[in-house]
């Protein structure tokens, strides 16, 4: 049985628009006008235990709104979900007790004091046994490497350091679904990094079924090898990371490091250029004329190296929503 199933769930809202301008407030006070939002348009996926599956679209696009369904926190408006076998809009005890929601931009800990605090009181809320608590605390603290601020105030902590203390706090009591909101979000390179581990240990040591939603491709990319991907609310792709590149991008890159400079009509003849400074040359090739022009480079280019790659999948996600080709 899946641990997450979702069936043609739907979260439309009532949105109410104003004219602009002092006409508009006058008109809005004898007038509301609204408009429907679907946030979540008919969406279904099953989720297994232990899975690491990324949730990726553009801003807008149902994400939290969906984690939010997921959590309990939003009741959608048709549909069915189940988390654990539970229906989350109850928020039964024994469900909130297994899950946790992470989001990057909201904050549980108390900001004038330190986390430790904040992590005595989520003992006590979810009422977590005193040799469990130090226990899971000085695995998660060890992992996180963050033993020397435990008794320093949130608001003198880096973002970073908070970031890693949010975790801790809604790990303690050892949820079997984890849903991460843009986890990394803010933190510098070094940080994301060790942030990606941790959630990669945690998942392995712990068998958690994590749904991760990021603006990062590198935390999808490193995480993940199944990927959802919504766009206005709907669900446009579900399979795996590397499946993208073969169902959307319709081209390949060659790139060249030439051997001596070329003139640069000579170089624009043989196909359409997405990068030149020299003496690094990068082709813009449809799929079907790979060969083709590979040949055509060899035979009239100086080439010291030549390799044909795919393209970024960052370039193929950040096509597919400006395009909008889901065919």
């Amino acid at each position: 049985m899946s641990v997450v199933e979702v069936k043609n769930l739907k979260k439309y809202f009532r949105v109410h628009k104003k004219e602009p301008g002092l006409i508009g407030s006058v008109k809005s006070l004898v007038s509301w006008r609204y408009e429907e939002v679907k946030a979540v348009d008919a969406i279904s996926f099953n989720i297994e235990e232990g899975e690491l599956v990324g949730f990726i679209g553009p801003n807008g696009a149902g994400k939290t709104t969906t984690l939010k369904c997921l959590s309990g926190l939003l009741y959608p408006t048709a549909g069915f979900i189940s988390v654990l076998g539970f229906l989350p809009h109850q928020r039964k005890p024994e469900f909130l007790r297994q899950i946790s929601l992470v989001m990057g931009q909201k904050n549980q800990l108390w900001w004038d004091l330190p986390p430790l605090e904040t992590f005595q009181l989520n003992k006590e809320i979810y009422e977590i046994p005193e040799e469990k608590y130090k226990e899971t605390l000085s695995e998660l603290v060890a992992l996180l490497e963050v033993g020397d601020i435990l008794k320093v105030q949130v608001r003198k902590l880096s973002l970073g350091q908070r970031m890693k203390c949010e975790l801790i706090a809604a790990l303690l009591h050892s949820p079997k679904v984890l849903f991460l909101d843009e986890p990394t979000i803010g933190l510098d390179v070094v940080a994301q990094k060790k942030m990606r581990d941790f959630i990669k240990e945690y998942n392995r040591r712990y068998k958690a079924t994590i749904l991760l939603t990021s603006h990062y491709m590198g935390d999808v990319k490193e995480l993940c090898r199944r990927v959802l991907i919504i766009d206005k609310g709907k669900l446009v792709f579900d399979g795996r990371l590397s499946e993208i590149t073969q169902k959307y991008a319709d081209h390949k890159l060659i790139s060249v490091i030439l051997a001596q400079e070329v003139e640069e009509k000579v170089i624009k003849n043989l196909g359409e250029i997405k990068e030149f400074s020299f003496p690094k040359l990068v082709y813009f090739v449809k799929r079907e004329e790979v060969s083709k022009i590979a040949a055509k480079v060899l035979e009239n280019l100086p080439v010291a190296d030549l390799n044909i790659e795919e393209p970024p999948i960052e370039d193929i996600i950040r096509e597919l929503f400006t395009g909008k080709n889901y065919a």
